[in-house]
């Protein structure tokens, strides 16, 4: 077994695609029925599911993306559209800053 795609409900799909493409490279592909998907380098797809509810309360999965310096990862993220939920955390594992994608979701860059 092997994870083939990760898959997102969203508002807006094709809006959605652009800034993950821009953030972890990749080219963003629209397709059929509302559909997106963007294959970042040595990553796993990312596909858009177009549905029509908003997203209201806390994800019950986010995705972590280790980088190589926290802030200036977060100057990207919030000029493609994100935004920064509090502040870093440093535990024993690490360091993490939770954002939010334009449409809510939650994701954490990790150092």
């Amino acid at each position: 077994m092997r994870l083939q795609q990760i898959v997102l409900d969203s508002n807006d799909p094709a809006r959605l695609v652009r800034f993950w493409a821009e953030l972890l490279g990749g080219e963003p592909v629209e397709r059929e029925h509302g559909w997106a998907h963007v294959e970042p380098s040595g990553g796993v797809r990312m596909s858009f599911q177009p549905v029509p509810e908003r997203k209201d309360v806390k994800n019950r999965l986010h995705l972590d993306f280790e980088v190589e310096d926290i802030e200036a990862a977060v100057v990207k993220a919030v000029n493609l559209g994100a935004t920064r939920e509090g502040v870093v955390v440093t535990d024993e594992q690490g360091s993490f800053q939770v954002m939010r994608a334009p449409e809510g979701n939650e994701f954490c860059l990790v150092r």
